[in-house]
């Protein structure tokens, strides 16, 4: 009995290193589209550069015509399993969502470690212009994203929300 209860964290942690290596393959996509400029700094894309509601709900990041359909592409993306089974509750919306913050976490990190106009060296402050808040070593939206994408997944597990 002791295996079966591992297999739910198991499973749990599968699903992780699916969704990063998901992100891995996405990173390197982005840096093909975007090159050394990140943001979609030279798409040929609408920026809206300045906005309140972009403060509260973007990090202060512009928004583009690119981000305004990639993120909900992607969240369509990771939903398509509860739409396929049919099957949808809030247990499987809070781990869809836990994925797609994991998801966005991974490959913006990545995006700047694989980039070879970035590397590890250049993932500060001083390079990085569109994230403009960090604490500490990272941008202050790893924080935020991973702590409520641990939630979620903590609150994922439990059968009650089935």
């Amino acid at each position: 009995m002791k295996h079966a209860s591992w297999l739910p964290c198991r499973q749990t942690v599968m699903l992780i290193g699916w969704v990063l290596l998901l992100g891995f393959f996405f990173a390197n996509v982005e840096i093909q589209i975007e090159g050394s400029t990140g943001w979609a700094a030279s798409l040929p894309t609408w920026r809206i550069e300045k906005h309140w509601l972009l403060d509260i709900f973007w990090g202060s990041r512009p928004m583009t015509g690119y981000h305004a359909w990639l993120f909900p592409c992607v969240a369509l993306f990771f939903h398509l399993p509860a739409i396929f089974f049919a099957r949808w509750s809030w247990r499987i919306e809070a781990r869809v969502i836990a994925c797609i913050m994991t998801f966005w976490l991974c490959e913006d990190f990545l995006w700047f470690v694989l980039n070879p106009a970035y590397g590890l060296a250049r993932f500060n402050p001083a390079s990085i212009p569109w994230h403009r808040h960090w604490i500490a070593f990272v941008p202050t939206d790893y924080w935020t994203m991973s702590a409520v994408a641990c939630v979620l997944f903590i609150v994922s597990r439990r059968s009650r929300w089935s």
